[in-house]
């Protein structure tokens, strides 16, 4: 029997059945297992049975919840071990030598391994290196370590990886590797002893839930820096990113939930390809677009008081390899630069819960040539599109919740966008009875969705069948929607979705009736 992939599972019993004991013996060498989990072994060791030859070609092992186990098995004998995770090993206080296996054999430990992960140890304490020089000889191909919830682990770590994460462990204050090979770090809710250590060959740093960290550490920032990615989460205390200014490498900033954190007008952001902020910038009122002229994508979420994006009047501004653009849940975002802003291979421009907002950013169809995708959700205030239309290149396009922007709708102009494929129309207004109205959609659209509509009844059938390209059309919250008229629906339509359409749905309950025959000739029908 060839078996690639095994998982066992003890009911918390406290020491091996013969039943299992028999599943692991059978494991012939000719057996090409490769993958192996084993949750809630009850047993004391692994040791009388790990060493078994079937176990020589395993590549990913996955012990969990093995709570009766006080040693670690001599998983470093395992030749062809390339990901280890051990989590919730209740009793384990050490990492000690009987992990490595014999120390006797020519073979180094874990000389497969690429990634280790140790969680939910309680009770681990100390990690003592196979040798007398860190690893020993001991995990020369290993590229990650996570460390998760480790609470009493201290002392030194016996690994350089290129990347380590540390989370949940609060004695670890001098066990950083300080070694050339590290160059991503992950940190959370740690001893803020460890920013002391910090490499300055660092490539990137996530920093997670210090709440009394002021300032990221000046030797990260300075121009010796080689920081490329930067993201912190829940630095309720962080006041500033650098007095300085930011590292000429760093390509890629998120921030989350960092209140007060504050955007300096005097540093150069040049080198930034990303900024992404989320529930951050509190004291930001007016976003300088001028101070960021390489940045490829904005996102911008929860901003309580951001009201503008701003570029001095004298400069003419050229985002000339920004590709995507997208606000949320900025409630007082009231207006984009006068003028608009010129961002020639911009594709992607979402905007979703500014109910400030009042209008889109003038010349889009000149500014704006490459655009492609357009959603709008929540923006109560915007009225219409700007004076010229719509960029040709648009193909998708989401209005929900926008109802002055759908009272409008005949001003749309959607008829005149040749590359246009997708709509999605949804929203509270309440004069929308029938829909679409003809001359309203271009002929080549192919998806159509229609939603949240309280008192639509029906659909306009004539302005349906001039989309000869309608292929899917989806149809849900429309509770007083119920006309299945004589036309039925566009043959070109291969699928049909409607939900949460309770009168419509009781007219095609019948398989046999009159309202379902109208839609018989559609292949794929799901209703509700």
């Amino acid at each position: 029997m060839y078996m690639e992939e095994l998982e066992l599972e003890w009911k918390g019993e406290n020491n091996i059945s013969e039943s299992q004991r028999a599943v692991l013996d059978n494991l012939q060498p000719r057996v090409n297992l490769k993958r192996l989990s084993i949750y809630g072994y009850g047993g004391k060791r692994f040791s009388d049975w790990i060493g078994n030859h079937s176990f020589s070609n395993i590549a990913t092992l996955y012990l969990f919840n093995c709570k009766y186990c006080s040693v670690l098995p001599p998983l470093g004998q395992l030749p062809s071990l390339q990901s280890l995770s051990i989590a919730s090993f209740a009793e384990i206080d050490a990492v000690n030598r009987d992990f490595y296996g014999n120390s006797s054999s020519s073979t180094k430990p874990f000389g497969a391994l690429k990634v280790l992960t140790f969680r939910d140890m309680p009770k681990l304490e100390k990690w003592s290196a196979f040798g007398a020089e860190n690893e020993g000889g001991a995990f020369t191909h290993l590229e990650e370590l996570a460390i998760r919830n480790c609470p009493k682990l201290t002392g030194e770590l016996p690994i350089h990886p290129s990347r380590l994460v540390i989370e949940e462990c609060p004695l670890l204050v001098t066990s950083l590797p300080s070694a050339a090979t590290l160059r991503q770090l992950e940190l959370r809710n740690c001893n803020e002893a460890l920013f002391k250590q910090l490499p300055t060959g660092l490539q990137k740093l996530a920093i997670r839930e210090f709440d009394a960290l002021e300032s990221i550490p000046e030797r990260l920032m300075d121009f010796n820096s080689c920081l490329e990615e930067l993201k912190i989460r829940g630095g309720h205390s962080l006041i500033s990113l650098s007095s300085a200014g930011l590292p000429s490498t760093l390509k890629i900033l998120e921030i989350r939930d960092c209140r007060k954190l504050e955007l300096p007008m005097h540093l150069n952001y040049s080198s930034l390809e990303t900024l992404k902020s989320f529930d951050s910038f509190d004291s930001l009122k007016s976003f300088p677009l001028n101070l960021f002229p390489n940045l490829t994508s904005i996102v911008l979420s929860g901003c309580l008081n951001l009201e503008s994006f701003n570029v001095p009047q004298q400069l003419e501004l050229d985002l000339v390899a920004l590709s995507e653009l997208r606000i949320h849940d900025c409630p007082n975002f009231v207006s984009f630069p006068n003028g608009g802003f010129r961002a020639p291979k911009l594709v992607h421009f979402v905007v979703t819960n500014c109910q400030s907002l009042t209008s889109l950013p003038d010349k889009m169809h000149v500014l704006l040539p490459s655009l492609g995708r357009l959603s709008l959700g929540n923006c109560p205030e915007v009225e219409s599109f700007p004076e010229g239309g719509l960029p040709s290149k648009l193909s998708s396009i989401d209005i929900i919740d926008c109802d002055k922007l759908i009272a409008n709708r005949r001003g749309w102009g959607f008829q005149n966008l040749p590359s246009i494929r997708y709509i999605n129309v949804q929203g509270n207004c309440k004069d929308v009875e029938s829909f679409p109205e003809a001359g309203l959609l271009p002929t080549n659209l192919v998806s159509l969705e229609i939603g949240k509509f309280p008192n639509m009844k029906s659909l306009d059938y004539k302005a349906l069948r001039h989309l000869t390209s309608l292929d899917d059309l989806s149809i849900y919250f429309c509770p007083k929607l119920k006309f299945m008229k004589e036309e039925g629906l566009p043959a070109s339509i291969s699928t049909l979705w409607i939900s949460q359409c309770a009168l419509l749905e009781k007219q095609l309950e019948s398989r046999k009736g009159k309202a379902r025959s109208k839609i018989d000739h559609i292949p794929d029908i799901y209703i509700n």
